[in-house]
């Protein structure tokens, strides 16, 4: 089984128009409610691609209440932990005219000692031949830490994490030896404070990171394609063609596709084509990708080693 922690989901309010004018009342030319966070849409992607996953995280309050009911329309199996503050909403604007996106994150809730504690206890059940994928932010009273628990818990019980986070949170775990970290290429330069000049510099510090202890390592580069670097080897996905949408997602789709075909392959390599085409068939779609344009996409991306 696969299961996904979004920590910190959300009620995703999209809103698509012309032009924004802060300072002015602006016309929505349409809007869209989602259950929104990076966990949520791994889930979503592997339902797109008929794999297995459990839903896990925290919600509370009446927009927590809201967002199961919107969470309920995509059929996925879920066990959230239950809060006493609200879950968050999260506006995206889609100014289409401009060609830009603005985004205005809410906080989330603050999670109590005893919400914490039974999140923990609910792993209980996770062991041998899971993967479990962290992904997104933390909520406020989660400090750095939150993750390295879970992740010391089930590799102690026999499976396998996935982190898809940045900053030290994502550094910690590195000794615990995650299967696949996926920065893109401006978290990576954050990571180590630098400035890339080319592709072999990603590389280069892509490899730092399998030297901490990552076994796979993902860098999106968002129109030029992606890469795969391993032990030995460096691999790239070129960008396919097609007029990129929402970028929302995309990320979480591409950890989505690798994880779900590692798990039923164990070939890192058709894992990262898999992951390329969730990734920017989300970027070419409205909400997440569904399997009609994710195979359609696949026939376009071609792994080269470099």
């Amino acid at each position: 089984m696969i299961y996904t922690i979004t920590v910190n989901p959300s009620i995703d309010y999209v809103l698509q128009l012309k032009n924004l004018n802060t300072g002015e009342v602006n016309r929505t030319q349409n809007d869209v409610k989602l259950p929104g966070g990076k966990g949520i849409n791994v889930s979503r992607i592997m339902k797109e691609l008929k794999i297995d996953s459990t839903a896990l995280g925290f919600v509370g309050g009446a927009t927590g209440s809201m967002f199961l009911e919107l969470l309920a329309q995509h059929n996925l199996k879920t066990a959230f932990t239950k809060v006493s503050e609200d879950t968050r909403i999260n506006v995206k604007i889609n100014a289409v005219d401009q060609k830009e996106e603005t985004e205005i994150n809410g906080a989330g809730p603050a999670i109590t000692t005893d919400e914490r504690q039974k999140f923990i206890d609910g792993l209980d059940g996770v062991g041998d031949g899971d993967i479990v994928v962290m992904a997104g932010s933390l909520c406020k009273n989660l400090d750095a830490s939150f993750y390295l628990d879970i992740a010391k818990k089930i590799q102690a019980q026999g499976a396998e994490f996935i982190i898809d986070t940045t900053g030290q949170a994502l550094l910690d775990t590195l000794p615990l030896h995650p299967l696949v970290v996926k920065p893109n290429h401006h978290e990576l330069a954050e990571l180590f404070d630098v400035e890339f000049k080319d592709q072999q510099e990603i590389i280069t510090y892509a490899r730092k990171l399998l030297e901490k202890g990552a076994k796979h390592v993902l860098i999106s580069m968002a129109g030029d394609g992606a890469l795969l670097v391993t032990k030995d080897k460096a691999y790239k996905a070129n960008a396919p063609k097609g007029t990129v949408i929402n970028s929302v997602g995309a990320g979480d789709s591409m950890i989505a596709g690798f994880a779900g075909t590692f798990m039923e392959t164990k070939d890192p390599i058709e894992s990262f084509h898999m992951g390329a085409a969730c990734g920017s068939a989300t970027a070419f779609s409205q909400d997440i990708a569904v399997k009609e344009k994710i195979d359609e996409v696949y026939k376009q991306i071609n792994i080269t080693e470099v």
